[in-house]
């Protein structure tokens, strides 16, 4: 599973020039986000449930909440497939290696894409290409840690905290524009257990990510990630953005 990082919730601002002598990063800190992120690089296959919660502003700007759960599942270097079931209806999306799928189950209709030969590929390229997003797939990029130093002034070790009866390392991160923080459960081989960003330039739109379920190294069969169009569904065509 493992590439060059390109988080896709950081695309939303600049990379800060501060040189690393002026940031203040907690060793502590780090070390837990580096032993997270290569417990996850080290998956052969995995799945999970997401509950997000999202801020956005509506037409009279004010701050309205979206939620949504989704169901993912990633396997080996090129396998991924998610159901999104939220508040703007039902999603899902299917890559087999090849194609990306992405399905819309409310109006049934459908795209097929040809992608790259990753999963991490394929992700960075369909978000820059059509604006697709991919929930959690932050937190499978191999040089996680990295970019949340150079893109942070300050990471911090908050101690531990108990979220859902599990004790969880608490770290934030924060520059100008964000306040990050992670929720990161000690019962769970370190994995990600909460997650929650602040825009400190956007009157603190928040958006929020529950992490649960996980399931570590399951067999998954190759046919789970193909995407067969339900009876009567339409293929459609999609811009790629200019």
């Amino acid at each position: 599973m493992k590439t060059h990082l390109s988080l896709l919730f950081f695309l939303i601002f600049s990379v800060n020039s501060f040189s690393q002598i002026n940031k203040d990063h907690d060793s502590t800190a780090i070390f837990i986000l580096d032993k997270m992120a290569d417990v996850i690089g080290d998956l052969q296959s995995v799945t999970f449930e997401l509950d997000n919660s999202t801020d956005q502003f509506d037409s009279n700007n004010n701050i309205e909440k979206q939620y949504s759960t989704s169901t993912i599942s990633f396997s080996g270097p090129n396998k991924l497939r998610v159901k999104i079931e939220g508040t703007n209806g039902t999603k899902g999306f299917w890559y087999d290696g090849s194609y990306l799928s992405f399905y819309n189950f409310d109006e049934n209709n459908y795209v097929s894409l040809e992608a790259p030969e990753t999963t991490l590929e394929m992700i960075d390229e369909m978000h820059v290409n059509y604006d697709f997003q991919f929930p959690a797939a932050d937190f499978f990029y191999p040089n996680f840690t990295d970019d949340m130093m150079e893109q942070f002034d300050s990471i911090k070790f908050l101690g531990r905290k108990t979220i859902d009866n599990e004790e969880c390392y608490h770290i934030m991160a924060t520059n100008s524009d964000l306040n990050v923080q992670l929720w990161i459960s000690n019962k769970t081989y370190l994995l990600p257990k909460h997650f929650v960003m602040i825009y400190k330039n956007k009157s603190n739109l928040q958006y929020e990510s529950t992490f649960k379920s996980w399931n570590l190294n399951p067999d998954i069969p190759d046919a789970a990630f193909d995407f067969l169009p339900p009876p009567r569904a339409r293929l459609i065509s999609i811009l790629k953005k200019s």
